[in-house]
């Protein structure tokens, strides 16, 4: 059971389409901590940190999202796992 963290910036119509309220679902579904946000340039940012395998399928939930989201990009950056976070929160 190896543990990771992966820090995502999604793009594309990813806000104003309940984004962020069904990635917070999703994740704790999976068992998934973090956070997930909205930045100022319309994209949406999360930290998520769990299992591999759990992660892995959130980062493939966010290539396309909730039904009215269009995503067009995802960039992950692997970061070193440091077991920081009690839930998954919806963060400003």
């Amino acid at each position: 059971m190896a543990m990771i963290r992966r820090h995502v910036i999604i793009s594309g119509r990813v806000q104003g389409v309940w984004f962020r309220g069904s990635m917070q679902d999703k994740a704790e579904s999976l068992g998934i901590t973090g956070w997930v946000r909205n930045t100022r340039d319309g994209r949406v940012e999360a930290l998520l940190e769990g299992e591999e395998s759990d992660v892995n399928e959130m980062l493939s939930w966010c290539h396309h999202g909730p039904t009215m989201a269009a995503v067009t990009n995802v960039d992950i950056d692997e970061e070193e796992y440091r077991n920081e976070f009690e839930s998954f929160d919806i963060t400003y």
